[in-house]
């Protein structure tokens, strides 16, 4: 394509001549002849230091915020990243204008909202896509994920894919961090979804009011918001939003609502009004924040048009998300293990009391929290893990570059406050090796913080570590 064509509706000043352009790329590294590099100014690092790198690997223009002393053709713009998205969607030929497009922000509960949605609409005879953090679907197919919102040009490119194979609704998990960096710069959604704020990502952020006003800048780009009102959060988007609002809540008036909710220890059901239907429902993850993330997707749902019979039976038959609360095989022992995502202090609570709400003997939680993230929430989830267990086992999680026993450390000064009993094992195999050999009869062990991942990561190196795995090698091992 030529890059007079890219360009199309972009304000920018060209130093050189009109050329042929490969494909975009934001990476010096990926760079091919042809390519158009973009300098994209980042929080650490700044894309125009890697341009002459770009140039040698055989990039055709560049895509800067100032003239470089380079000699090629050059594009100059106010802001990378936004014409960046603007490329993408002229190169790839527009698809948001094909698809209907939803999103998905909060805290916790993304995921398996993307999925209920998925669902429903599936029921309704829709092909569907998802972005989000365990992986990309179209229809049935599985793409690799590499981060919860993709860099525009990722982004536009599995959009054109999607279309292609006759996906006709996105849904997507829109973070913080892309709504910030403008990854989805371009977009404008049909429907967006609110799950909740809890403290989260303040390693990026700083502030928890810097948080939310990420998540809020959602709101401008959507038709028709769905809220959660029960948190104080959801109110503020309410009160300043200029879209059509849908509500939902279970403990405040809201335009859906749950009520007489009933769990057990694989599902729940609960009665839902809204204002076409009232129905109970039944979906087969258990816990409370089940109950939010179903009502919300049912909010969304009315949105977009589904009926009561496609949404309560799309509920009904949705498969288990990977990592969120996912039982694991014992081989038969008389105690259970459950797999989830939880590493937010809010997500813990939400999923050690599911677990408490049909747990039978004691509730074991064995977790750690990430290096070089938010380290003001490490001794908050060490509180919280521990009011809600009768045993901890602290571990490491993704260290990063950090030191395991500095961010244990972290952790410990919360778990000490909750006054609940534990051990420290820092390698997280031999962790959960130790919670499958002390384990005593009806015992829940919750597995926090790792969910669908397959690696850890220690001294930035991803090294393969399914939990999976792990806890049938290690079942087979200790009670071979």
């Amino acid at each position: 394509m030529l890059l007079s064509e890219l360009t199309k509706g972009i304000e920018h000043e060209l130093f050189g001549k009109d050329v042929e352009i490969n494909k975009i790329e934001y990476d010096s590294r990926k760079v091919e002849k042809g390519d158009l590099f973009s300098c994209v100014v980042g929080t650490f690092r700044d894309g125009h230091v890697y341009a002459q790198s770009a140039v040698e690997r055989g990039a055709a223009a560049l895509l800067v915020e100032k003239r470089l002393p380079i000699e090629i053709t050059q594009i100059v713009v106010s802001d990378t990243r936004k014409a960046m998205a603007m490329m993408a969607a002229n190169y790839y030929g527009h698809p948001e204008r094909e698809l209907k497009l939803v999103g998905v922000t909060g805290t916790n509960g993304k995921t398996s909202t993307t999925y209920m949605i998925k669902a429903i609409a599936e029921e309704s005879g829709i092909k569907t896509g998802i972005i989000g953090t365990i992986h990309n679907m179209i229809g049935d197919r599985s793409v690799h994920a590499d981060r919860t919102t993709p860099e525009s040009v990722d982004l536009f490119k599995l959009l054109r894919m999607m279309c292609d194979e006759g996906v006709t609704l996105a849904i997507m998990e829109v973070s913080s961090h892309s709504l910030d960096q403008r990854r989805v710069y371009g977009l404008e959604f049909d429907t967006s979804v609110f799950t909740n704020l809890t403290q989260d990502h303040l390693d990026y952020h700083k502030t928890i009011e810097n948080y939310f006003a990420a998540k809020k800048k959602l709101f401008y780009h959507t038709r028709n918001a769905v809220i959660n009102v029960d948190d104080m959060y959801g109110e503020r988007i309410v009160e300043g939003t200029q879209c059509s609002v849908s509500t939902f809540a279970i403990g405040k008036e809201a335009d859906v609502m749950a009520s007489e909710i009933e769990f057990t220890t694989d599902s729940v059901s609960f009665f839902v009004k809204t204002p076409k239907w009232a129905h109970r429902v039944y979906v087969p993850i258990p816990g409370l924040f089940t109950v939010f993330n179903a009502i919300g997707s049912i909010c969304a749902a009315q949105t977009l048009g589904f009926s009561m019979e496609a949404t309560v039976n799309g509920l009904a038959n949705m498969h288990r998300v990977e990592g969120r609360l996912e039982p694991l095989p014992v081989n038969g022992h008389d105690f259970s293990v459950y797999l989830d995502f939880a590493h937010t202090p809010d997500a813990v609570q939400n999923v050690l009391t599911a677990v408490q709400s049909f747990a039978k003997g004691r509730i074991v939680t064995l977790f750690g929290c990430g290096g070089d993230r938010d380290k003001a929430k490490r001794p908050i989830m060490g509180e919280i893990a521990g009011r809600f267990s009768d045993f901890l086992i602290v571990s490491s999680d993704n260290p990063r570059t950090e030191d395991p026993m500095a961010i244990i450390e972290n952790v410990l000064e919360g778990v000490k406050r909750s006054g609940c009993p534990y051990v420290i094992i820092e390698n997280r195999r031999e962790a959960i090796r130790y919670a499958l050999e002390h384990a005593k009869s009806n015992d829940c062990i919750v597995l926090a913080g790792k969910g669908h991942e397959n690696y850890q990561e220690i001294n930035g190196v991803k090294h393969h570590f399914d939990e999976k795995e792990v806890v049938a090698e290690l079942l087979s091992e200790i009670f071979a």
